[in-house]
């Protein structure tokens, strides 16, 4: 499956912190006392991804395994979960260790509904302006899952680290078929992320320094699918 090479270059880090021992505005308060003086960069929103993923579950499988070399491929939007989805975006990401590149294109609009299936998704990228090699990794894959969270932006003084705290995740069953869109919420606490250019990394200790959580290697797709699917577990 091709993907475009990996751009050390323009490659950003992603730390991300699992806080479960600790209520939201606790963690809120941490952030927003630290000493890089990290302040909201606007108001929080609901984000919505449909996850594809191949027959055989390839990304996911690559992602448990921690293998170094990881992709992912998901359609993302902001607002309501279900209806009309005016400005959905189709994101590649592609992981090397630590390092990830992220690629983005808009999609045309479509329906996500119990009638919603996978020739729904495949005639929105039929008829979007999307490069060839993004068609040729498309037919490929298939929905794998949907979930949803609430995020809060942060970015620090200097602006170069932002921060991210989603809470409210739930995740909803998705597949090649019509789709009734079963819910689990999953109550693991808050997500804390912080992302910063490559060149960054130096300087990167001084702010993880002062932050009270514990590093951990979180995946939501990966929770979502032993959430929804405990085999894969």
């Amino acid at each position: 499956m091709f993907f475009p090479p990996f751009n050390e270059e323009k490659s950003r880090f992603e730390r991300k912190f699992l806080v479960k021992d600790m209520p939201y505005h606790g963690i809120e308060h941490q952030v927003k006392m630290h000493p890089s003086a990290f302040s909201p960069l606007f108001h929080p929103r609901h984000i919505n991804n449909i996850y594809l993923d191949t027959i055989e579950m390839d990304f996911f499988t690559d992602n448990v395994s921690g293998k170094g070399s990881r992709r992912k491929a998901r359609i993302r939007w902001y607002g309501d979960l279900k209806g009309k989805i005016e400005k959905p975006v189709l994101e590649f990401k592609v992981r090397e260790g630590m390092l990830g590149n992220k690629l983005s294109f808009p999609l045309v609009p479509f329906t996500l509904d119990n009638k919603f299936n996978a020739t729904t998704l495949q005639e929105c990228f039929r008829i979007s302006d999307l490069p060839e090699w993004a068609y040729g990794v498309l037919s490929q894959l298939k929905p794998a899952l949907l979930n949803r969270y609430r995020r809060q932006y942060f970015i620090s003084f200097d602006k170069n680290f932002r921060l991210t705290m989603d809470d409210e995740l739930s995740y909803h069953g998705i597949g090649v078929h019509n789709n009734n869109l079963l819910e689990k919420h999953d109550g693991e606490g808050v997500i804390v992320e912080l992302k910063y250019d490559n060149p960054m990394d130096d300087l990167a200790p001084n702010v993880t320094n002062h932050l009270p959580f514990r590093l951990t290697k979180s995946s939501k797709y990966v929770n979502g699918i032993e959430l929804l699917h405990p085999m894969f577990a």
